[in-house]
């Protein structure tokens, strides 16, 4: 038997409403960084480091049949998980259509978008990524920003949300319509050429 719970949202405070929309954008903004975008950043560093590791394996063991064939099989293993991190993070030239891809989903979780700003990009802490941030308000209730979230999440591509800030609720059609304003940031993969510049300029 399904358990019902019925909340008044009239009896809830202005506090408690603005902690209710906030908590699930927080906890994703967590989330995202913890479980997805350190681990993500790590394992592609250390799959670029034992690939060149490998790759000059390969070079000292061009007289070694057997072992050139094991490294190089290991070495195309490698490869194609590095890839397969890379897609998650778009190229720059991606960057536009990614971002519109968010924006067309503001609208269509029922935000109106009031604000939509791109910030110049920025070197991660990594070394790996760029950020590249967005400033965003919106307009909306409760129950759309919290569509819109939701579906953030099953992006096949990195956004973490943070800063977020709801304020002026006011009254329409039986709603509370909020003034919503985050910060949007992805993130793009450092082109191999200036990676390769990076590491020749540390040496």
């Amino acid at each position: 038997m399904a358990l019902k719970i019925n909340i008044d949202i009239k009896n809830i405070s202005k506090l408690g409403k603005v902690l209710i929309a906030v908590l699930p954008g927080l906890v994703i903004t967590v989330l995202v960084v913890m479980l997805v975008i350190i681990p993500k950043n790590k394992e592609i560093k250390e799959l670029e480091k034992k690939i060149a590791e490998q790759e000059n394996e390969i070079a000292k063991a061009q007289v070694k049949a057997d072992k050139l064939g094991q490294l190089t099989f290991e070495n195309e293993r490698l490869k194609k998980r590095l890839d397969n991190l890379k897609r998650q993070l778009p190229e720059e030239k991606e960057v536009s259509s990614f971002l519109k891809q968010v924006s067309d989903l503001c609208l269509r979780s029922g935000l109106k978008v009031i604000l939509w700003k791109p910030e110049g990009k920025r070197d991660h802490k990594s070394g790996i990524v760029y950020e590249i941030p967005v400033r965003v308000e919106l307009s909306g209730d409760y129950h759309s920003l919290g569509y819109f979230f939701s579906n953030v999440t099953n992006l096949n591509r990195i956004v973490n949300i943070s800063d977020i800030r709801l304020t002026d609720p006011k009254p329409e059609r039986g709603k509370a319509i909020l003034r919503i304003t985050f910060l949007a940031t992805t993130f793009s993969a450092v082109p191999e050429e200036e990676l390769e510049k990076k590491r020749g300029a540390k040496k």
